[in-house]
């Protein structure tokens, strides 16, 4: 098929998050402004400077059967149940192809689904198997488990996706830059629906305390609940969270061709790198400026339209400051009707999940025109009060008439940036 520039639509979302099993329950837990971070129970956390984590609230083994759990990472296992309630939730059953009166052509559907780090607790736990009880006991599952591609290809399995299997990995930008490579995928003709989103399950001793030694998460450990403070004067760090946050995305005429519900449309991405630093984000947002301006360049959308960003916010001193002057640089005065919502204060920090999770909540933001709170915002910092309108505390509701449009922000380790928008129908 020749290339072309079709209009791209979500039709299916799906999660599991800190907040709730489901799509359902984390919109809920979004809007009642509910915090899903506790204290780590784990015998190994006692020795940790960071003693505090935000677990999905409905463990995967409550969902998948064990013997299938057993042949997936943690990042697998919540990519796959929030594939499957994203995939249900667009209309489909079954695999493609497989269904009688199935209305999507397995050769044209695609599966992009993105971690940061992959199977890293598969990695470890399975190197300290090795040590302690010799070569034998290794599993022979290990490396279809540990692969950054796992959650990617079982959920291409799950489906039978034929037209590209894909797993983008840009560190906390991972989750959105899937999305991004799934709508070029339709829009641009090789696909006429993908399954795409982000997994994350690193709740291990090594990543936290490899992040909490290198200052970048919060040791708030008396005050879980209030850990995570986007654009708060207190703010020290990210909280780690974990699960999977995932959407179907269609072509217009496909949906239209089959009746489906369509919560919003998938505008595009725009991407930049900052090429400043390994983990420092750039202070004055430069290449998030760069990776907004690429999104208008690319697409119709106006500033006038967009009146809410869900921030990529992750309760850092200087990244979430630096963010937030990119969007009045590149938006002006338009950033002063803009809803801005800082939701890893309820979630915590995803890393390659974040971009899937905040996905499925700025289109439900979109579609049931509410703008989820950031909790936890005490003494608003001075520099985020003068270039952004923060939604502190309670939810707001967004304009109940006309077309609204709402960005969501990624950005990761390695200067990765990544701006999705979407748009009501």
């Amino acid at each position: 098929m020749s290339s072309t520039n079709r209009t791209v639509v979500v039709t299916g979302i799906g999660a599991t998050t800190p907040l709730g099993g489901d799509a359902a329950s984390t919109w809920e837990g979004l809007v009642a402004g509910k915090s899903g971070v506790k204290p780590l129970e784990q015998e190994w956390a006692a020795d940790q400077a960071v003693r505090i984590a935000a677990p999905v609230a409905v463990d995967p083994s409550e969902v998948i059967p064990r013997p299938q759990a057993r042949r997936l990472d943690r990042s697998a296992q919540f990519a796959l149940i929030a594939a499957q309630e994203a995939w249900k939730d667009a209309g489909y059953t079954g695999k493609a192809g497989e269904t009688e009166g199935d209305v999507v052509d397995p050769d044209r559907l695609g599966a992009v689904i993105a971690s940061g780090i992959g199977g890293v607790t598969t990695l470890l736990d399975q190197y300290d198997v090795l040590k302690e009880k010799g070569v034998r006991r290794v599993s022979p599952h290990t490396v279809p488990m540990l692969m950054p591609n796992g959650p990617s290809a079982n959920v291409g399995l799950a489906v039978g996706a034929r037209a590209g299997v894909h797993t983008p990995v840009s560190a906390c930008a991972s989750g959105a830059e899937a999305i991004g490579y799934a709508i070029e995928m339709i829009r641009t003709g090789r696909a006429d629906v993908v399954v795409a989103g982000g997994t994350e399950a690193a709740i291990h001793p090594l990543p936290i305390a490899a992040f909490g030694n290198m200052m970048a998460m919060s040791k708030n450990n008396d005050d879980p609940q209030g850990a995570s403070r986007p654009f708060d004067t207190g703010r020290d760090g990210f909280v780690l969270g974990e699960g999977a946050g995932v959407l179907v995305l269609e072509s217009a005429e496909h949906a239209a061709a089959r009746g489906a519900r369509v919560y919003a449309e998938a505008v595009g991405q725009g991407i930049s790198a900052d090429s400043h630093d390994i983990v420092q984000p750039e202070p004055e947002g430069r290449g998030i400026s760069n990776a907004l301006q690429n999104l208008l360049d690319r697409t119709d959308l106006v500033p006038a339209e967009i009146v809410h960003v869900n921030a990529h916010a992750t309760s850092t001193p200087a990244g979430d400051i630096a963010e937030l002057k990119a969007l009045r640089k590149v938006l002006g005065d338009d950033v002063d009707h803009m809803a801005v919502s800082g939701t890893k204060s309820m979630t915590g920090h995803l890393l390659g999940g974040a971009g899937g999770v905040e996905s499925v909540a700025t289109v439900l933001a979109l579609y049931h025109r509410v703008a989820p709170p950031t909790i936890n915002v005490e003494n608003l910092d001075p520099e985020a009060e003068a270039n952004a309108d923060i939604v502190r505390g309670e939810a707001r509701k967004l304009p109940v008439e006309g077309r609204i449009a709402a960005l969501n922000d990624s950005f990761g380790f390695g200067g990765h940036n990544v701006v999705l928008a979407f748009r009501s129908v």
